[in-house]
């Protein structure tokens, strides 16, 4: 996809891709401030290459004034989310105290693992299902 659009971008030319300039760097941002552990990094060198043939293509003020209104959408987005999460945890908290229990449920496993990867002689203790009567809230 990000072939497809630099070769869309330089077959458009400067005037033509103007329009299209915040759509086309949306996904190149996200690429590049993505932080996810397993993230391919030559996708981040494409994206980065992208960028830089795009901002040679259109200059450096018109590129700048399009990366940075995406770059204020994905806050935007960001905050949103964030605010909508804190707003479901006041008004659904049997939901919130079930995503709670699920959560350190989880850490408790990932410390098991780590123990174990470092000591392997020691073995934890584990429960046998991961079901949903598992994180049901207890009285």
């Amino acid at each position: 996809i990000f072939k497809f659009l630099g070769a869309i971008s330089v077959d458009l030319g400067q005037d033509r891709i103007k329009p299209y300039l915040p759509t086309i760097l949306t996904p190149l941002y996200r690429e590049l401030n993505s932080n996810y552990a397993e993230q391919d990094p030559t996708l981040k060198n494409l994206s980065q290459e992208i960028i830089e043939l795009l901002k040679k293509l259109v200059g450096l003020e018109a590129f700048s004034l399009a990366f940075s209104s995406v770059q204020k959408q994905a806050n935007q987005k960001r905050a949103m989310r964030k605010k909508q999460k804190a707003l479901q945890t006041v008004a659904n908290p049997d939901i919130a105290a079930r995503r709670k229990l699920k959560r350190h449920k989880n850490k408790a496993e990932t410390r098991k693992r780590k123990i174990e990867s470092l000591r392997p002689m020691y073995k934890a203790k584990r429960h046998r299902s991961h079901a949903l009567k598992d994180l049901a809230m207890v009285e």
